[in-house]
């Protein structure tokens, strides 16, 4: 279970121009003021309006992350401006404004909260944040969370800046289906953000999401359109010489850890029924037009074999195991909720979050992770060249291979969304770039 009570988050943004050098710093507070939480980030060019809203989204997402959904939180900020949006009271008049209100709305909408007002001088620790991380930046450095020297006799400082992916575990910053910057198509709107894998809550598996989020979006994914396509060429590119090496990309169903949001790496737990419903209706969906699949990888674990044994059985075709699709190894993190882990291990976790070097303890870092998966990329795509190959896996080298296909930097792997038994597509061509053609597309669950 997450954190329990009330809550305050104070977040604060700024630039240095307005336009320019900007940031933004939160601090996550519970009621008796203790600091559960701080995000900080520069992000280049900005006015001091967008940084501001950018710190208020930072912050409600560091509050998600501690599993505290629902609660009672007053949002404190010393912009009149957003302030006064957010409750309703002043229409976003600002084209620019727009995408990043919806965005903070959505996630409002997620708890009880009540916006307050402040001064800037009662606003100094969001301030102080903001300006360490454009200080940072100014140096050529990335804002690190201060652990416990900021606030002596505060709870654990876990640095929420970089939100921790969306591992075998609870999908702890997943917006609803309808917010603006998760699934493909906020994506796609927010190409400039970027992140990371499979673990507990955007950790763990969610256990039943049903939303279809597609790259193309629209209709398309309702129709079961979203990953058909023709495999020799796509949008702005010359027409490749050769046809495309498809890469299906399929997470595995629902677990007994899914339904917890519990960290789900190396561990072995089967499908649920719901899981095993899941696989069946994504088998049904790829032994269809257009897919025409010609060949399955699956992962060795459990999990991964027994959905890649639903498409085999509607396909006909054999499964192939390949031991780099594994999900990462979480170490002494396996079987745990983010909020225990952060309990239990806050400086680990912390590090963990901040630099994708740093493995969980007795576990495998997701920089790790992306070597052995490049790997098993490289080797499915030589092996079966111009065919199409339905890739079963789990919440780490799926995103792996998308961040890997966009050219994304590692904390690319925290900004994306992958619900069970999710597809997406990614085609390689011999003499052209990899087109990353669908994400998170869940139409045949619905």
């Amino acid at each position: 279970m997450g954190v329990t009570g009330a809550f305050t988050v104070e977040a604060d943004g700024g630039s240095r121009g307005n336009p320019g050098p900007a940031g933004y710093g939160a601090v996550v507070k519970d009621d008796a003021g203790r600091v559960l939480a701080e995000a900080a980030e520069s992000i280049g060019t900005a006015t001091n309006n967008v940084a501001e809203y950018r710190g208020l989204i930072a912050g409600l997402r560091a509050l998600l992350a501690l599993g505290a959904e629902g609660a009672q939180v007053e949002v404190r900020m010393d912009s009149k401006l957003v302030i006064e949006q957010m409750a309703g009271r002043w229409k976003v008049k600002h084209e620019g404004l727009r995408p990043l209100a919806l965005e903070a709305a959505g996630l409002a909408r997620r708890f009880r909260v009540t916006w307050t007002w402040i001064p800037r001088e009662r606003n100094s620790h969001a301030d102080r944040l903001a300006n360490e991380a454009m200080d940072a930046a100014a140096r050529g450095e990335t804002w690190r969370a201060s652990a416990l020297t900021s606030a002596p006799d505060s709870a654990p400082v876990v640095e929420a800046g970089a939100e921790p992916p969306n591992i075998d575990a609870p999908s702890l910053f997943d917006d609803d289906p309808g917010a603006p910057t998760l699934g493909a198509p906020a994506l796609a709107a927010r190409a400039p953000a970027a992140a990371v894998g499979e673990t507990a809550g955007e950790r763990a598996e969610t256990s039943g999401a049903t939303g279809a989020g597609t790259a193309g979006g629209g209709a398309g994914a309702a129709a079961g359109t979203a990953t058909s396509h023709d495999r020799r060429g796509h949008g702005w590119m010359p027409r490749a010489t050769r046809v495309a090496t498809s890469l299906l990309l399929l997470r595995h169903g629902q677990t007994p850890l899914s339904v917890d949001k519990r960290f789900s790496g190396l561990g072995d737990p089967s499908l649920t029924r719901t899981g095993l419903a899941q696989a069946e209706a994504a088998a049904l969906r790829l032994s269809r037009q257009p897919y025409e699949v010609e060949v399955i990888v699956a992962s060795p674990l459990a999990r991964a074999r027994q959905t890649a044994e639903a498409v085999a059985a509607r396909t006909g075709l054999a499964m192939l195991v390949d031991d780099d699709l594994r999900e990462t190894d979480f170490g002494e993190w396996e079987g745990h909720t983010f909020a225990e882990i952060q309990q239990r291990w806050p400086r680990e976790l912390a590090a963990w979050l901040a630099d994708p070097d740093v493995a969980p303890p007795g576990g495998e870092s997701f920089a790790s992770t992306a070597l052995r998966v490049e790997q098993a990329r490289d080797r499915i795509v030589k092996a079966h060249e111009g065919r199409s190959v339905v890739v079963v896996s789990h919440v780490t080298p799926i995103k792996m291979l998308v961040r890997l296909a966009l050219g994304a930097p590692p904390e690319a792997l925290y900004r994306m969304r992958l619900d069970l038994a999710c597809l997406s597509a990614i085609d390689y061509y011999a003499d052209g770039p990899a087109v990353v053609r669908a994400l998170n597309d869940t139409a045949h669950l619905s």
